[in-house]
C-alpha cells in the first residue's frame, strides 16, 4: 500500500521492517514473490528494488518461488508460506489480507489468523 496503487514500493517494506526493529523485534520474515526481482515494467513498476536484495542478504526477506512456463508466470501461493511460518513460530501476520480461504482450509489456522492478524496503513512514509 505504500506505493499508492501506482506501483510496488520496496521502500514500504523497509519502513515496516524498521518499525518492528525499533520496537525490539528481532525475528522478522518478509515474503515477496521471486518475480519481484525481475526488471520493473511500465505496467507494473517496482521502485527501490535494491532494498529487496539488502533485506535478503540480512536474512529478513525470503523470495517465494515463481517461474515461467511457456511464457507465462507461474507463482506459488505465498499466503500459505506466511500463515504457516507465523503459526509454526507463534508469531503474528502483518497484512491487510484476511486470509479467508486459509481460515477455511485448516481449523487451527482460523483462530490463529483471527487473533494474530495485524493490519496496517501508511501515511506518506509513516508506517
Amino acid at each position: 500500500s505504500h506505493g499508492n496503487k501506482e506501483g510496488f514500493s520496496c521502500r514500504g517494506i523497509q519502513l515496516a521492517v524498521d518499525w518492528f526493529l525499533e520496537k525490539g523485534h528481532k525475528d522478522i520474515t518478509v515474503f515477496v514473490p521471486a518475480w519481484r526481482k525481475e526488471q520493473s515494467r511500465p505496467d507494473a513498476p517496482i521502485t527501490d528494488q535494491e532494498i529487496l536484495h539488502k533485506l535478503e542478504k540480512e536474512k529478513i526477506l525470503v523470495f517465494t518461488p515463481s517461474r515461467r512456463v511457456q511464457g507465462r508466470r507461474v507463482v506459488c501461493y505465498d499466503d500459505r508460506f506466511i500463515v504457516k511460518l507465523a503459526f509454526d513460530s507463534d508469531g503474528i501476520i502483518v497484512s491487510n489480507d484476511n486470509y479467508r480461504d486459509l481460515q477455511n482450509e485448516k481449523p487451527e489456522w482460523k483462530k490463529f489468523i483471527e487473533e494474530r492478524l495485524l493490519m496496517y496503513s501508511f501515511v506518506n512514509d509513516k508506517y
